[in-house]
């Protein structure tokens, strides 16, 4: 797997490395190449000059009058090693050629085989020489046919050739100590590209990691943060553009909270402005639906109608109060221990259920909770339930064992109605939110699921809804404290 930088400051030390050493490699080939050219040109001018100048003063054919050597002139193996003596030096190796003769100096490391094929041809025409590489070791050959003027002044081969073998051994050990220098240099120039590289990062990203934590804080609710404006490039520019958009943040959140504010005050006020007439409203109810059967159809219809929106007026005012209360941040907890079956039980006898809930409950299991809270939590669950689902409606409680939940309280409430639309089940826990038409009109005010959703966070814990085959299942769960 490829690793990718993602990071600012990795991209930025990454990219001054790579120029550094991209430069560094650049100069430094440059002139070693050049460096080198010269000095093994220097060495080749060098030896094929000794060469040039030994052979001009051999004299052929040794002890002869004539200049020339004749090719059929009678050559011993000791005249050969006189021209072998001749071009002799220390560390060098010579060999010299004559028709089938071979004569080579005293410890020489080559043989005829290691000179190149071209070299030979080449030897026969004029003087030539080449760099090649023996054992690891750069070694200059040098190779000619000696020649010689006749009478006439004209130069005639002799038919004897030379090689000599000079080692570049003096020349290979500077190039390697210039290779250690331009390493060296290298280094010293990556670490310095590297600090350079460092400090760059460090001046530029840090009112970038400034900017940053200055965002944190302001998605933190700190809209007061405010930074520091200095200089006029472009970070400058742009920390001036952050501290207005705080500013004007600031005073949007600010009008929006005082708005909220007034508003859930508002709802308040009216709720409990709502609850005096309601009673009363509540009690003439109750008379006139006693007296409804003795009226005309017209009339008692309309009582029943009476009846029935002023108790759905009064549970909305009830759950508009709790609701008002969560949001003031005034709901409190009072944990107690209490037998969860009992407490489960009367929930359900109080509104007249518990004929039609079936209810599961180990024997004696008790937990710590608030009471009145984990009531108002089942009854909208079960109330839910019962108005838009189908029978039979099961609830179950018992305490998780095992996982990440062991020792919290699982409470489950399902129903085998239709179930609850899979695009609606994001919503089911909004406030006033209804899925689907059917249920525009029914008698619930759209908040009983959320006040029980706030209930169960209040405790520390959570309630999640999910399609069963068939109907729907609610799952409460509550932590021990």
């Amino acid at each position: 797997m490829t690793w990718v930088p993602t990071g600012l400051r990795a991209r930025l030390v990454i990219t001054f490395l790579l120029v550094a050493i991209t430069a560094s490699a650049m100069v430094a080939g440059l002139g070693y190449q050049i460096v080198r050219r010269g000095l093994l040109e220097r060495a080749e001018r060098g030896a094929v000059a000794d060469v040039r100048e030994t052979l001009s003063r051999i004299t052929l054919p040794i002890g002869a009058s004539e200049v020339v050597w004749p090719s059929d002139a009678t050559v011993t193996d000791e005249d050969l090693d006189g021209v072998v003596r001749a071009l002799e030096a220390p560390e060098r190796t010579v060999i010299v050629t004559y028709g089938g003769h071979r004569r080579a100096n005293t410890g020489a490391l080559f043989t005829m085989t290691d000179v190149p094929d071209q070299l030979r041809w080449q030897a026969a025409r004029r003087l030539v020489h080449q760099i090649v590489l023996f054992r690891d070791q750069a070694w200059l050959i040098v190779a000619t046919q000696i020649q010689r003027a006749n009478r006439d002044g004209v130069l005639r081969p002799t038919g004897l050739t030379a090689y000599v073998f000079v080692p570049l051994s003096e020349e290979e050990a500077v190039l390697t100590r210039l290779r250690t220098a331009l390493a060296q240099a290298g280094g010293i120039t990556l670490v310095l590209a590297l600090t350079l590289a460092l400090l760059s990062a460090r001046r530029v990203l840090l009112p970038v990691r400034r900017l940053g934590a200055a965002a944190r804080a302001l998605g933190a609710g700190e809209l007061y943060v405010r930074l520091p404006v200095r200089g006029r490039d472009e970070l400058a520019e742009l920390t001036a553009t952050f501290n207005e958009t705080a500013a004007a943040l600031e005073d949007t959140v600010s009008e929006l909270r005082t708005l909220e504010s007034t508003s859930r005050r508002f709802v308040a006020d009216v709720s409990h402005e709502l609850r005096t007439p309601l009673t009363a409203m509540t009690a003439v109810t109750d008379m006139l639906s006693e007296d409804a059967e003795d009226l005309p159809d017209d009339a008692g219809e309309a009582v029943r109608i009476v009846v029935r929106e002023i108790d759905r007026l009064r549970v909305l005012v009830e759950h508009l109060i709790e609701i008002s209360r969560f949001d003031a941040g005034a709901a409190t907890l009072r944990r107690e221990t209490v037998d969860v079956g009992d407490t489960l039980a009367d929930c359900l006898e109080v509104r007249g259920w518990a004929d039609r809930v079936k209810l599961t409950v180990p024997v004696g299991l008790t937990f710590s909770l608030d009471a009145r809270r984990f009531d108002v939590m089942v009854a909208n669950l079960v109330g839910n339930a019962l108005n838009h689902g189908a029978p039979p409606v099961v609830v179950s409680a018992r305490v998780a064992v095992g996982g990440e939940a062991h020792g919290w309280l699982e409470v489950t409430v399902r129903d085998h109605g239709s179930g609850i639309p899979e695009q609606a089940l994001p919503h089911v826990f909004d406030r006033f939110y209804k899925a689907g038409t059917d249920r525009a009109r029914s008698a619930g005010s759209g908040l009983g699921l959320a006040i029980a959703k706030a209930n169960a966070e209040l405790h520390g814990g959570s309630i999640t809804a999910e399609r069963c085959e068939p109907g729907t299942l609610f799952l409460l769960r509550i932590p021990k404290p």
